[in-house]
């Protein structure tokens, strides 16, 4: 990076620099054995991963969409035996009320026939929560769980109970069987910092889960951090440099998708673009991805390559342009041609 790349986020002094690059370079380290101990139970989704990876060391939350069997509900569970977080699970159903996400209280009577409230606590009430198909829970339950998951507290009877430290939501969706599903408003969506899409496996990746997962015994994840040196990765993150050559890919990228700005084709066929949040959304997964592959400060290339599952959830597409068959995928693609 030279000198014509530096911002206020770059520190001062060349012992503090010194001292942040070689933290930088030890959590690489570490976060090479953390994917290593993913693959022994995850095959054939490098990318996903890496996505999935990338939204916890940025401390966001992320929404994973692909058919069932695809091993979402098994990457959730391997990422908190490897990252050394507590996982709860939600399997979300239109019946499913706030309270069964939240807690609740109870009224309790003493021995002395005093009565009291005690508050119980619901399943969100841990580091690392996989929400499943959490378009199948009713408007009113997906707010509760998207409340915590913004404030990171729960609010029961006016009383605010903290949630643990860190926590982080990975919601799934099933593209498919969408009859009785409650889609997530655009406001909500904006909530995750990713969306990832889960695709099949390709021959040799399955024929490796097939061999090592319909045995007579599996093999576990082995703990590589916890939630503490998570923690601690998570700041190094936000501290990491940026040069001025990727702030400024990242606006023209953010900026170039809303409608209003002076591109017609964009007019025609985006109803409405991400906001400023997606900016933000960027510029963490820049910085994450660079250190989950060991680079010292971000480049352009991290933003083309996260600009898909920053900028899918927080777009949408005229009537017209779905009239035409054009996907999303292409609009964005498009947006980041001129950086390729």
């Amino acid at each position: 990076m030279t000198a014509t790349d530096s911002n206020p986020d770059q520190p001062a002094g060349t012992e503090e620099t010194s001292r942040l690059a070689a933290d930088i370079e030890s959590l690489g380290g570490r976060l090479q054995d953390v994917r290593n101990a993913i693959g022994k139970m995850i095959f054939g989704q490098k990318e996903v991963v890496d996505e999935t990876l990338i939204t916890i060391l940025a401390g966001g939350h992320g929404l994973l969409i692909g058919v069932p069997g695809l091993a979402k509900t098994r990457l959730v569970q391997t990422l908190g035996s490897v990252l050394g977080l507590e996982d709860k699970r939600i399997q979300f159903t239109p019946d499913l009320m706030p309270a069964d996400i939240l807690g609740s209280e109870v009224l309790e009577e003493s021995d002395t026939g005093n009565r009291s409230f005690r508050f119980i606590r619901g399943p969100v009430f841990c580091q690392l929560l996989m929400a499943d198909e959490i378009n199948r829970a009713s408007p009113r339950t997906q707010s509760a769980l998207l409340q915590a998951m913004q404030e990171r507290s729960v609010a029961v009877a006016g009383i605010s109970h903290d949630l643990p430290r860190p926590f982080h939501v990975l919601a799934t969706q099933n593209p498919l069987e969408q009859e009785g599903t409650y889609p997530l408003p655009e406001a909500q969506l904006d909530r995750f910092l990713l969306q990832i899409d889960v695709t099949y496996p390709d021959e040799e990746a399955e024929r490796t889960m097939l061999l090592a997962t319909t045995g007579a015994a599996e093999g576990e994840a082995p703990q590589v951090l916890n939630g503490e040196e998570l923690m601690a990765a998570q700041r190094l993150v936000r501290r990491m440099p940026v040069g001025d050559s990727v702030v400024d890919a990242i606006l023209d990228l953010v900026r170039a998708g809303r409608p209003g700005e002076g591109n017609a084709e964009i007019d025609d066929t985006v109803a409405w673009g991400p906001g400023p949040r997606a900016s933000q959304a960027l510029m963490l997964a820049c910085r994450a991805r660079a250190v989950l592959e060991g680079r010292l400060a971000p480049s352009v290339d991290d933003v083309i390559a996260l600009a898909h599952p920053v900028l899918r959830h927080r777009m949408a597409l005229t009537f017209a342009a779905r009239a035409e068959g054009i996907t999303m995928d292409q609009v964005i693609d498009k947006l980041a041609e001129p950086m390729s």
